[in-house]
């Protein structure tokens, strides 16, 4: 599957995400965090956290980390890795930029690496 646009760079300011849903290669719609974190590094993980139905897209973003609010799980945004106690990892996707676009590719899927 190739990648798919999720935002425009300006969508997000360092420190911010957001949620995207895009197609996995399956064709089913994939919900997705799009993370910019404060250093300005772009990041795409699974939307939820692991613990339950809390978006991380509302989680504390720090560089090249994200906590969720509910649960206090930290989560490596290039590897998905926990660096707080969780049941899992997250999955990470690839993320590009081209000119303004921001583009995801859900084939290109790195758990927990």
């Amino acid at each position: 599957m190739s990648a798919q646009v999720v935002c425009q760079v300006s969508d997000l300011d360092p420190g911010e995400a957001m949620a995207a849903t895009i197609l996995d290669p399956l064709g089913q719609s994939l919900q997705l965090a799009v993370v910019r974190d404060e250093l300005g590094d772009w990041y795409a993980i699974e939307e939820m956290c692991p613990h339950g139905a809390v978006s991380l897209t509302e989680g504390d973003i720090g560089t090249c980390e994200v906590e969720c609010w509910a649960h206090g799980a930290r989560f490596n945004l290039a590897t998905g890795e926990a660096t707080m106690p969780s049941p899992r990892p997250v999955k990470t996707y690839e993320i590009t930029l081209d000119g303004d676009d921001v583009l995801v590719d859900v084939g290109a899927e790195r758990e927990g690496k």
